[in-house]
This record gives C-alpha cells, sequence and structure tokens, in this order.
C-alpha cells in the first residue's frame, strides 16, 4: 500500500480549494484535454458554480511518481456538517488550505476539529499569497493557536507549511520566493501524509457515498477498510439497525483521474465504487456472509432548523413546474433523505405538508433551490429553530458569528448583533477592516445578512457555525415593518404603484400579474396594509395639462432565496416555481387571516 495516500481537503468558502485540485489534476497530467485551463473541475454541480461554493464531496485521483493520491474535496460550510463528516473517514490525512489574508475562519474550524478528532495528520497549505497587504507569519501563528485551542496532538501541531498561489500555480517552503510549480507540495504530501494501514482479515467497507446511474441504479462508494473484494463476490451488509442483508458484488470501480475505472478485485485503503448491492443506505458494512463485522455507525451532528414545505397551492399553481401535487414531493424529499445524512423529514399537521429539518438555512435552501430546478413546484414556511429540552430546561442552539468589515461600520454592526442576544467575544483589528467574533442564538441570526448588508453599505461579510445547546435567551426583536398585500387578482399598473409609493417598497414590477393575498411589499409601518395595484387610470375625454407626466418608479426590491426565507413572518409563505419566487400570506382572504388573529 506505499504507493497510496487518501486525503481530503479543508478550507473556508472562496479560500481556493478547488482551483487547488485543478492544479493538483494538472500536476499529476491528468487534465482533460476537453477542460478549459481556469475551469473549475471539481465544482461541476451547476449550482456550486454559480454560488462558487462546495456542497456534494466529490472523488479524483492524481498520479504523481508512482503513487496515486485520491482527492476528497469537502464542503467548507458547517450546514453541510452531514457530508463533512462522512468523507473524512476516508482519509488517512488532510490539507488544511488558508488565505494568507483572511487567516482561519469559523467553517475551516468546524471542519478541522473533526479530522482532529479522527486523529489526521494535517498539512497547512498557506494561499493567495500574492495579494496585496497578505500576513503568511501571522496566519501561520493562527492556525497553529487555533489547533491547539482543539486539543490537537503533539504530532498534529508538528505540521509542515507550504506557501503559495494556487492561482498562479506555484508552491513552495518560503511565500517571499516564487517556484515554478506545486511539485514541492505533492512531495510534501507523499512525505508526510501516511499510506494506509495494511489490515488482514475479512472483507470490511462502510458506505460513505451514493451515486446513481440511470443504466445500473445506485452506486455505493467507499473506502476498504479491510482484507480485499473481488467481483462477483457474495457479501453481507450490515445495516445500522443490527441487520444483516445477504447480497452479491456486481462490478467494482476506482477513482482515476476524473472518472472510474473497472477493476476485478479492490485492495486495503483504496475508494471504491461497488455496482448490484440492493437496498443500502449510508453508514452500512459490506462484509464477508460467513463472519459479518460491523463498522462503528456514522455519528452526524443534529440538526438545528425546521421548516414546513407544503405543495403550492396559490392560484398560480401548475403554470411552470412538471411536479406539484403531494406524492411528488414526498417522493422526492424520501430520496434526499438516502444522500443528505443531515436531514430527517417528518408528516406535517396535514396531509400534503412535511416538516423538514436542516442544518442551517443555508443547508434547506439548497435544497429548495435544487427542487425548483428540477422543476418542482412548492411552498416554505418561515424557517424555526429547534428547541430542546436539557436536564428540565428549554435550550436552543447557540452560535459562533463572525463579521469582518471596515473599522468605521463596526459600531453599527455591534448594536444590530446585540439588539439580537449577541455578545461580543473578541474585536481584532487587521488594517482598515475589523473582525468581531460574537456568541449568539441561531434564532438571531435569521434576517440578519440583510440588516447587517443595508447599515454596512454592503461591506460586511459574515459567517457562522453552530457550536452548542444553551437556555434560551429571551425574546428577539422580530421585523419590525409589515406587508403590503394585495387586495386584487390580476396586471399591476404603473400608476396604482406610483399612488401608493409614500406606504412602502415594492417587491414586484409595472404589468406583472399578482393574485390576492400576494405580498407585494414592505409597508412603512410595523402593520399589513391591503392595497389594490390592479388600478388603471380612467381615461376621460378632458385632459388636465401635465397629468399624463410619466410615471417614475423605484426598481423593485429583489430577494435571494434565502434572503426570501429569512425575511417572511410567521404567517407568510414563499411560493417558489421553476420560474419565480413570490411571498404570499397562508391565508389570502382577508377575512380568513382577521378570523385566525
Amino acid at each position: 500500500m506505499k504507493d497510496l495516500r487518501n486525503i481530503a481537503i479543508i478550507a473556508h468558502v472562496d479560500h481556493g480549494k478547488t482551483t487547488l485540485v485543478d492544479k493538483m489534476l494538472v500536476a499529476g497530467r491528468l487534465f482533460q484535454e476537453h477542460q478549459k485551463v481556469g475551469e473549475l473541475i471539481m465544482d461541476s454541480n451547476e449550482l456550486e458554480r454559480e454560488r462558487g461554493i462546495t456542497i456534494l464531496s466529490k472523488n479524483a485521483s492524481v498520479r504523481y511518481l508512482d503513487t496515486k493520491i485520491n482527492l476528497i474535496d469537502t464542503p467548507g460550510h458547517s450546514d453541510f456538517g452531514g457530508e463533512v463528516e462522512r468523507v473524512l473517514n476516508m482519509a488517512d490525512g488532510v490539507l488544511l488550505l488558508v488565505d494568507a489574508f483572511e487567516g482561519p475562519m469559523p467553517q475551516t474550524r468546524f471542519v478541522l476539529h473533526k479530522a482532529l478528532l479522527l486523529g489526521l495528520k494535517p498539512i497547512v497549505v498557506i494561499n493567495k499569497v500574492d495579494k496585496p497587504n497578505c500576513r503568511p507569519d501571522e496566519v501561520h501563528d493562527a492556525v497553529f493557536e487555533l489547533m491547539f485551542e482543539l486539543e490537537a496532538t503533539e504530532e498534529q501541531l508538528d505540521f509542515p507549511t507550504v506557501y503559495g498561489s494556487a492561482k498562479n500555480n506555484w508552491m513552495g517552503p518560503d511565500w517571499k520566493t516564487p517556484t515554478e510549480d506545486i511539485t514541492y507540495l505533492m512531495d510534501e504530501i507523499l512525505k508526510h501524509i501516511p499510506a494506509p494501514e495494511v489490515r488482514e482479515g475479512v472483507p470490511r467497507l462502510q458506505i460513505t457515498s451514493l451515486d446513481f446511474s440511470s443504466y445500473v441504479g445506485r452506486i455505493a462508494i467507499g473506502r476498504m477498510y479491510q482484507g480485499e473484494l473481488r467481483e462477483n463476490q457474495p457479501v453481507a451488509l450490515v445495516k445500522r439497525d443490527g441487520s444483516v442483508k445477504q447480497t452479491r458484488v456486481k462490478e467494482l470501480y476506482v477513482f482515476e483521474g476524473l472518472g472510474r475505472e473497472k477493476v476485478t478485485k479492490v485492495g486495503v485503503g483504496e475508494i471504491c465504487a461497488i455496482v448490484g448491492l440492493d437496498d443500502f443506505e449510508i453508514g452500512d458494512t459490506v462484509t464477508d456472509p460467513e463472519q459479518p463485522e460491523a463498522m462503528p455507525p456514522i455519528t452526524i451532528d443534529e440538526p438545528t432548523m425546521s421548516m414546513r414545505f407544503t405543495i403550492n397551492d396559490s392560484p398560480f399553481f401548475g403554470k411552470e413546474g412538471k411536479y406539484v401535487t403531494s406524492r411528488h414531493l414526498k417522493d422526492r424529499l424520501e430520496q434526499e433523505l438516502e444522500k443528505n445524512l443531515a436531514l430527517r423529514v417528518e408528516q406535517g399537521q396535514t396531509a400534503d405538508s412535511f416538516t423538514v429539518y436542516g442544518r442551517g438555512v443555508l443547508h434547506l435552501s439548497i435544497l429548495i433551490e435544487t427542487m425548483r430546478r428540477e422543476g418542482y413546484e412548492l411552498q416554505v414556511g418561515q424557517p424555526q429553530v429547534i428547541v430542546k429540552e436539557i436536564d428540565g430546561q428549554k435550550c436552543e442552539p447557540m452560535e459562533e458569528l463572525s463579521i469582518d468589515l471596515p473599522e468605521d461600520v463596526s459600531g453599527r454592526a455591534i448594536d444590530l448583533v446585540t439588539q439580537r442576544k449577541g455578545e461580543l467575544v473578541q474585536m481584532e483589528i487587521r488594517g482598515e477592516r475589523a473582525h468581531l467574533t460574537f456568541s449568539i442564538p441561531s434564532r438571531g441570526i435569521i434576517g440578519l445578512r440583510s440588516e447587517l448588508l443595508t447599515a454596512t453599505a454592503g461591506e460586511a461579510i459574515m459567517s457562522h457555525r453552530f457550536v452548542r445547546f444553551e437556555p434560551l435567551k429571551g425574546e428577539i426583536r422580530k421585523r419590525q415593518s409589515g406587508s403590503l398585500i394585495a387586495s386584487d387578482s390580476g396586471q399591476a399598473f404603473a400608476y396604482a404603484l406610483d399612488r401608493l409609493q409614500d406606504r412602502g417598497h415594492f417587491f414586484i414590477k409595472p404589468m406583472e400579474l399578482v393574485y390576492e393575498g400576494q405580498v407585494i411589499g414592505e409597508h412603512t409601518r410595523a402593520d399589513d396594509l391591503v392595497v389594490n395595484v390592479t388600478k388603471s387610470k380612467k381615461l376621460t375625454n378632458i385632459r388636465a395639462a401635465g397629468s399624463d407626466d410619466k410615471v417614475k418608479l423605484p426598481p423593485p426590491v429583489v430577494f435571494s432565496l434565502e434572503e426570501a426565507l429569512e425575511y417572511i413572518k410567521e404567517d407568510e409563505f414563499v411560493e417558489i416555481t421553476p420560474e419565480s419566487m413570490r411571498l404570499r400570506k397562508i391565508f389570502l382572504k382577508e377575512h380568513e387571516r382577521k378570523r385566525k388573529k
């Protein structure tokens, strides 16, 4: 096994992880000819490319000096913790990639902590040293302090450090002297990351992820922990509950470059894909049918947030989507449960609604966005934080919130966060920018991003991670303004919008179709207001001078999906269809809303 290495890559969002993987593939001369230079190979999912974040873990391999290096890409956001925990089980070491200016960030800390607990040896790569005002030496010290704080062992603290710029394709031992390429990093991987341990005995493989092919069905992916597997070999599947099921391996594949290569047998330490297993789940053990030996189950952090998913029952339902019934919705959520370990789904209060539990607003919004692109129509309610009872006391999830912003607007940010029961833990000045760290309830983060961006003229960079459950912190100030609600269905006219400008900001454009009960704007006051935007100007045969001046309307407020989810109140839904996103009241008729108050 000396010629094999399994390595996971850890980094915060936008620290250059996917770019580095691409350059490693180039170093292994595996850059596919059809790939354009600069195109992100690993972030192949359309959503990942748009947002610049990794959501799904992926595998690739590089051959360097007769050694095969299996690269495992890990998501950087703690909302995808379920994905992180599984993939780290496949690695023998980690590359910790850190930005030379920003240093270690909360999400880096989250994944690194998981890796250190598993006893993985890190190599620290300080990237983007070509940035102006970067501070590689300070960042190196910050990484050491972070590892010490996370109770790393002495061996883990004795980590090698590599400096460079993945974008400019160089890595070396000193950040002041650029090298020709990234071979120094590749040599360090071979030198410091251990080869997989050879374990004799019955075959054991834990399924850590899955793939799907329309030709062969579901494919199990995992790492050989012990023994070896062969093609057509009868095996046993040990489920989470301890039950054993007999099945057979039809075909075996290993990762080669960006694709897969069919093999007849797989040895210890190799990451492989198995075709032919029936009815398996992530966490199941593939082992010998005569002496089945299970591996310890994968532990996943508990969900912290829930949301109500229901079918689209607005007057515009079925106009854009292919899948609109509760059966479609139920099937799709069950399908997601198979590969999204941190997700839970329960039947809601009505037959066509479901309560979906996840790790945060981003985790759930990625699922909603994926479903929307697949042609589903659905409605979702306001995100609710999960409250647990611990030792007879009601507890809620607390998060560590980091905000990076210009120093002159830091006072406004502190004020906003403290109003939401946040406590300032640390303030650090880096040049003209301040780095603030808070402890804040998860409830306080819902809706904070948009307020923060408004208060800091779009300059604030915010990230957060779940820490623990703590006793409830009391009432948190919610959205202060009410909603403007459409009183009639029809087309919105510029004339009507112009007359109502002093009532608030609108979310719709002139000539857009609206329906009764749709939230079309934000009221300037705290209460809701029902308005008629479908009223056109009645023309007479007498015209006053100046009465036909052109209407000047400010542009409508456009929400992203996360902003819309964080904006709505308890009595509102976000209606999501493949082409549109609207806000609406749960009860469309005004008399129904009054009755429910």
